[in-house]
């Protein structure tokens, strides 16, 4: 089964006057050589490479500095396949420039092992947009990619959708909290909104806007509890439970949704050097009316039985002034990036159905896209029921890139089901249980 997974089975000689890297991790069975270096802006690289390679190298964001040391890179290297890529401590929300720097750590891999015979893109988080970018930009370096829990509704238009979550929450809760201008003590602000949360949701109005703000944000109605722990999903028909999950998706586990909403945020701007998100337009009544139908039957119930009014807290909304975002700011930071769909090499995503950071909504506006450049031959897409940001095990991980290796071996996509993808899973760890189910996305409410 490894040797499947990576691709031929044999070993890739490089070619003559290649010097390779160095000896690394000593216990690794692998016998690894390790390669390391600094790009043209600072980036640090690293690729880790084992004795006997079969010519396939799997490049991704954040890999340089802990990479080497992860249980993914101990199966890969197993498999014979390398692994390796950058660090974003320079770039940050630069996303163009950390697209840029995946071809051109590729370019410095290649000079010291020789040129590979599949290089693919992936990456979690920032690291899987950053990899659906390097497909859309670097189709001739890469010969696939697969972005896992990657914001694929693109820079703009993700960012929208956050500060439609945010600017409810405003409205509604929290008067006078930053939605748009973090301070710099970035930690303040985001201990305000947990503080503001928490105190909503101890009344049943402030539940019951918590549950408009997260259907109108497209949030999952499931998150982690405050210690991390993970409750089981919500019953759809419990509108008590839905309202749970969305609250716990913004303020609790170790990633809460208004943290994140902070600290980025105000990367982003620096970044794009202005404001590039806007709400001018936006009617929050047709938002709530295309949510998620659970959710949105919840808000109902939820408005009911705390004795408000929901038509009044949409006329609230939409009497609200507007944000305008600087038209500038608004062009630097689509250029970090937008993606189009025009995929020229083949793409395999995979997200977590509770992911409260990379929406799965997010998904069906790339598939959405994919399909209207004609490509959709070119994506496929797999869904893993967990809660948290890219809560996959390495063997999930593992399984979606030995699908990719099997699609760019034969020319031909394997069985992408859940099922296939659980299978696959299993013959390579079975304990814990795969988790990958059939998933359909919501409609992306927030396409700009």
């Amino acid at each position: 089964m490894a040797a499947t997974a990576a691709g031929s089975g044999t070993a890739f000689a490089a070619p003559a006057g290649h010097p390779g890297g160095t000896p690394c991790l000593p216990d690794s069975p692998a016998r690894p050589t390790c390669v390391s270096g600094i790009l043209d802006d600072g980036t640090p690289y690293e690729f880790v490479v084992p004795a006997e390679w079969n010519g396939t190298v799997v490049v991704a964001l954040d890999f340089a500095g802990s990479g080497r040391d992860e249980p993914l890179t101990a199966r890969l290297l197993a498999d014979g396949v390398a692994r390796g890529g950058t660090s974003r401590t320079v770039t940050g929300w630069d996303i163009r420039s950390a697209i840029d720097n995946q071809a051109e750590a590729l370019a410095r891999f290649e000079q010291a092992y020789g040129r590979s015979r599949r290089a693919i893109a992936s990456g979690t988080s920032m690291g899987g947009f950053v990899a659906a970018g390097a497909a859309q930009v670097h189709p001739r370096a890469f010969d696939a990619a697969v972005p896992m829990c990657g914001g694929l509704g693109g820079s703009v238009a993700q960012w929208n959708q956050k500060l439609d979550t945010l600017f409810v929450l405003e409205r509604l809760i929290a008067p006078g909290l930053p939605v748009l201008d973090i301070p710099e003590d970035v930690e303040s602000a985001r201990k305000a909104w947990i503080d503001a949360l928490a105190a909503a949701q101890r009344t049943p109005e402030g539940r019951a806007r918590i549950a408009l703000a997260a259907a109108i944000g497209q949030l999952p109605a499931w998150g982690r509890n405050p210690d991390g722990s993970t409750p089981p999903p919500p019953d759809s028909r419990d509108a008590d439970a839905l309202e749970e999950g969305a609250y716990l998706a913004l303020a609790g586990g170790p990633l809460p949704y208004v943290g994140q909403a902070m600290s980025s945020r105000r990367q982003i701007m620096e970044v794009a050097g202005g404001n590039p998100s806007w709400n001018t337009g936006v009617d929050y009544a047709r938002q709530l009316r295309l949510a998620d139908p659970a959710l949105r039957r919840a808000v109902g119930k939820l408005y009911e039985a705390a004795g408000v009014k929901l038509e009044a807290d949409l006329k609230s909304l939409a009497a609200a002034p507007r944000i305008a975002a600087e038209p500038d700011a608004v062009a630097r930071f689509a250029r970090g990036i937008v993606l189009d769909g025009r995929l020229r090499i083949p793409v395999l995503t995979l997200s977590g159905t509770g992911d409260q950071i990379s929406t799965v909504a997010q998904q069906q506006s790339y598939e959405d896209k994919v399909r209207r450049a004609g490509a959709n031959s070119l994506l496929r897409q797999t869904y893993t029921e967990t809660v948290g940001h890219c809560d996959f095990s390495p063997a999930e991980q593992q399984a979606a890139l030995a699908t990719m290796l099997d699609r760019l071996r034969t020319g031909r996509w394997p069985a992408t089901s859940a099922r296939a993808m659980n299978a696959r899973t299993a013959a390579l760890e079975p304990d814990p249980a795969p988790r990958y189910v059939s998933f359909t996305p919501p409609r992306f409410n927030r396409l700009e």
